[in-house]
């Protein structure tokens, strides 16, 4: 204590000189280094007194928690007392109860023994003795209870003497861990204070040095900002010429500043105006080039011819099985995209189509090729895009897809809806879809009510030539969902059987016709558009598909009607008079593509497989004469004013919630039915 009383005078001290420091006067240097480093000096003396004041409140809290130490140790100290003056009051009064235990023994003892023995059989014959001799036994038993009881409390008594003997030792027990406890507490107290104020002492001195030698360094850094200060002062005043020349030059900036803005915004607005006008310029020439590139497409689709032939060869699979006869047989040419190779009984035969895509490509390139055709549909022209190709090469695939990797059916409605959603500005149009089968013959409508029933392909008595399939289900479509709803339900009506060559082969040709009806709000220039998308059943020998029964009659109509397709394509490439449309179902429903209406694409799937190679052969020797027919250029259905009475019944207006008919397909409206039932109730498309 006298020690740090001492070393508070010190402080004292020094804590004067450093204020009479402080009072001293001194003149302005801003930006001196000496007094950067005094005002650093001044920041370490102050870090050093907050330092200080931390170890005076630790030392503060060490002293309190010493107190409460002390405290703790008084307050056992206490407990130990009362439990050291319980334990004398136990056994004072187990003394006492012993004492009298003992004396109730002796007083016992004192008395006359019980008799031990009984004469059993006396002959009394004065009635005073017999009840003498009664009540004598009747006071022998109770004397036997009573010492019976003694002995029981006895019993009791030194059984309680023996618990107070235990519980005796366990309180000296517990003394001795108290005090053993205590002595342990108060080493570590000692040792702690003598820590605590080593500790102390030890920072004391510490900041006292700390505080002599900054105390002196103070001292030499304020004698060179006395020195410096006198240097300073002229490039002080010079520094304040030039302040004041800057303060003149800052009051006339803003009139310099308004003149600039004022150039500045004229420059800009003359910018901008050049800006509008070529805008103007670019956007009528991109009109201009936009119409020139539609008329550059459709005039390139015409000339390509109205019967594109492009060819698709589906990938080598596990079901192809091992050995010779899995091998690939069909090779590419890589400077043409437009060849294709196959490798037939040794030989090899080279085909030219229009396009060739490898087993490399994917559902999208194929689509990119297709994407033109169905393009100009929107514009009012019929398309047909048909699959051809033997059971098991792909076709259903490549018009269908999966619901990962759809085909050319749903990634060309897809097409269809983002185009008139760009239009939409513009045009109003309406898309309405529908789907038929034609299996043995018979035309079945995949989407109505009963998909059994027999429909009939007939002439529109109008006289334009056009067919129509009375009864044909159609239903109006604003959505990818309600395309995949229409989708859905027609391919589960579908007919699909196993066959040697395909586990699901399609037993009958597909067709999905999609009407898309637009009207110009400008103009009211109205269009119509067709897009048939056909799915042909598989073409092979009957003897390799192995069908038998009710499979071999499906094999034969689908083999006639493909060999009717085949007489048609004959009879369109040698330009007879007479084109055989009526000789089947499949070619006299596709008589409005084929007949130089419309643009028609035809992709030939191939089997790349050596056991196929009959098959693929066959498939681009068809495909070949297929591309060598020459059409008529595609007729666009556009007129003015109002619709016929024909396409005014057709149409719906768009704001009514679309709702599903059944009617005439391109028929007039005399060919009109309805058909309301659950099936139209679970087809219906949102709102």
């Amino acid at each position: 204590m006298v020690e740090n009383e001492r070393l508070r005078q010190e402080m004292r001290r020094c804590e004067a000189e450093l204020q009479e420091l402080r009072a001293k006067p001194l003149g302005p240097c801003p930006g001196c280094e000496h007094s950067q480093e005094s005002a650093q000096l001044r920041d370490k003396l102050s870090q050093l007194q907050l330092e200080m004041a931390e170890s005076k409140g630790m030392l503060s809290e060490l002293n309190l928690e010493v107190q409460q130490k002390t405290d703790r140790l008084a307050e056992v100290e206490l407990r130990l007392k009362d439990c050291l003056a319980e334990k004398a009051q136990e056994e004072e009064r187990l003394s006492r109860r012993l004492r009298d235990s003992h004396e109730t023994i002796a007083s016992l003892r004192a008395q006359s023994p019980p008799v031990k023995y009984v004469i059993k059989t006396v002959e009394v014959e004065s009635p005073k003795t017999k009840q003498a001799l009664s009540e004598t036994q009747a006071r022998n038993q109770h004397l036997q209870e009573q010492v019976a009881m003694q002995r029981q409390v006895l019993k009791e008594m030194e059984q309680q003497l023996q618990s107070s003997h235990q519980l005796t030792a366990r309180l000296r027990a517990q003394i001795a861990m108290y005090e053993s406890e205590l002595e342990r507490a108060h080493g570590q107290m000692l040792e702690e204070m003598q820590s605590l104020e080593e500790d102390k002492n030890r920072a004391i001195e510490e900041a006292f040095a700390r505080a002599q030698v900054e105390m002196k360094a103070v001292h030499e850094n304020l004698a060179g900002v006395r020195t410096n200060l006198l240097t300073l002062q002229p490039a002080l005043r010079t520094l304040t010429n030039d302040y004041n020349g800057l303060k003149r030059q800052v009051r006339g900036f803003p009139l310099l500043l308004q003149e600039a803005l004022r150039s500045v915004k004229a420059e800009i607005g003359q910018a901008i105006e050049e800006v509008n006008s070529n805008n103007q310029e670019l956007l009528r020439k991109y009109r201009r080039e936009l119409q020139l590139r539609k008329k550059c497409h459709n005039e390139l689709v015409r000339l390509k011819g109205n019967i594109r032939v492009i060819a698709r060869v589906r990938p080598v699979t596990k079901e192809d099985g091992e050995g010779p006869e899995a091998t690939n047989a069909v090779t590419f040419d890589a400077d043409d995209d437009s060849i294709i190779h196959l490798l037939h009984k040794g030989k090899p035969v080279s085909f030219e189509l229009d396009k060739v895509f490898s087993p490399q490509a994917s559902q999208q390139d194929v689509f990119q090729e297709v994407q033109a055709l169905i393009t100009s549909c929107i514009d009012g022209f019929n398309v047909c895009i048909f699959a051809y190709g033997q059971t098991g090469a792909g076709k259903t695939y490549t018009m269908e897809g999966t619901p990962e990797n759809p085909g050319i059916n749903q990634r060309a409605l897809q097409l269809l809806f983002s185009e008139v959603q760009e239009k939409a500005s513009d045009w109003e149009y309406t898309i309405t879809v529908s789907a038929a089968e034609i299996y043995n013959e018979v035309l079945r409508d995949l989407l109505g009510k009963e998909p059994q029933e027999k429909l009939e392909i007939r002439l529109c008595p109008d006289g334009s030539g056009q067919l129509y399939v009375p009864g044909l289900t159609e239903f109006q479509v604003q959505s990818v969902d309600d395309i995949n709803k229409v989708f859905e339900f027609g391919h589960t009506n579908r007919t699909t059987e196993f066959t040697n060559l395909n586990e699901h082969s399609s037993r009958s040709h597909a067709l999905l016709i999609v009407t898309v009806r637009g009207v110009d709000c400008s103009t009211g220039l109205r269009t119509t558009g067709k897009l048939n998308l056909v799915d042909l059943a598989g073409s092979e020998r009957v003897g390799k598909s192995g069908a038998e029964g009710s499979r071999l009659r499906e094999a034969q109509h689908i083999n006639k009607s493909l060999s009717a397709l085949g007489d048609v394509i004959a009879a369109l490439r040698s330009r007879q008079g007479h084109v055989p449309f009526r000789n089947s179902k499949l070619t006299y429903l596709l008589q409005d593509s084929l007949s130089g209406d419309s643009k028609t694409l035809m992709v030939v799937q191939v089997s790349p497989v050596e056991k196929n190679t009959s098959e693929t052969l066959y498939s681009l020797k068809f495909a070949e004469r297929v591309r060598s027919v020459e059409l008529g250029p595609g007729l666009r259905r556009a007129e003015l004013g109002s619709w016929s009475s024909q396409e005014h019944l057709e149409w719906e207006p768009a704001s009514q919630i679309p709702q599903p008919s059944a009617r005439a397909h391109s028929a007039p409206s005399s060919g009109t039915s309805s058909r309301p039932g659950s099936i139209r109730r679970k087809l219906q498309p949102s709102a």
